[in-house]
């Protein structure tokens, strides 16, 4: 097998178990905060037959990844400015093809992505939902894997599921993937999260010996959902701030925990901002 090429920019891949838990509208928001604390952010989109971030964000795209890898167009051809500060790498939806990704095609994305990761800091990749061949990809060449899931049984034994995969793929890659962590969507506050996402861990620790630790949340809040119907991510649209729990100030918080975790604070130790705020997340 030969040898997956490394981004130039470390990549953070939100993924799920199942749809509809809301990894692509988490993603967007991510990355929104991510170029807040100073970090040159490229947000992909690699849901490759069902890509729907363009949606999210109102963004009319001339050129798709689809079309790179039919040497249409350069992969930097398909990258546009999104809300916030950020780069958006368009994908294609709809497409049977770009679903079936044959392996050759798969290791000429990474080639490409690697190239035009050279212009950033971090690469936010919102990934398609389950075990399929294109996520266990980009979990192996993830530096950071967020696995995005609600307190509903069935998303999260989904949820499990993922991880397990992943797990699986590494070793049987060889390599040394990082545990995934979790991000609770859709929850009633801190507390809901902290028992669900412990529950999580204790059956990875018990049949996987990895122990996911809960990397953020986020409120079931309407405005989430007001935001996505107005085709702008949640972190930025108006509402009330300032409580602590609300949906903005945890996606914020998320991402001071990804900028940790990727061992970047000398980059972002000015943005960061005050970490005895931040959660005390066993």
């Amino acid at each position: 097998m030969s040898a997956q090429p490394m981004l130039h920019a470390p990549l953070v891949l939100v993924t799920g178990g199942k749809g509809g838990v809301g990894k692509t509208t988490l993603a967007a928001s991510l990355a929104v905060q991510l170029r807040a604390q100073g970090l040159r952010t490229l947000l992909c989109d690699l849901d490759l037959g069902l890509a729907n971030l363009h949606v999210l964000l109102g963004i009319e795209p001339l050129h798709t990844i689809e079309q790179a890898l039919a040497d249409e167009c350069a992969l930097s051809d398909c990258i546009v400015p999104g809300q916030g500060g950020i780069d958006v790498l368009v994908g294609s939806n709809g497409s049977a093809a770009m679903a079936q990704l044959s392996p050759d095609m798969r290791a000429r994305l990474l080639e490409q992505l690697a190239q035009v990761s050279t212009g950033y800091d971090v690469v936010v990749g919102d990934s398609a939902a389950g075990i399929g061949p294109d996520v266990l990809a980009f979990g192996a060449l993830a530096r950071m894997v967020l696995v995005v899931t609600t307190p509903d049984p069935s998303a999260a034994a989904d949820a499990y599921g993922l991880v397990k995969a992943l797990v699986a793929e590494s070793g049987a890659r060889g390599l040394d993937l990082p545990t995934p962590e979790l991000v609770l969507n859709q929850v009633s506050g801190a507390r809901e999260a902290e028992l669900s996402a412990a529950r999580l861990a204790q059956v990875c620790q018990r049949f996987l010996t990895r122990s996911p630790r809960l990397a953020g949340w986020v409120p079931r809040a309407p405005r989430i959902a007001e935001a996505a119907r107005r085709r702008v991510p949640f972190a930025l649209a108006g509402g009330p701030a300032g409580s602590g729990s609300g949906e903005r100030e945890c996606v914020q918080r998320l991402a001071r925990r990804v900028v940790l975790g990727l061992g970047m604070e000398s980059v972002s130790s000015a943005a960061v901002g005050n970490r005895a705020q931040d959660w005390s997340l066993s």
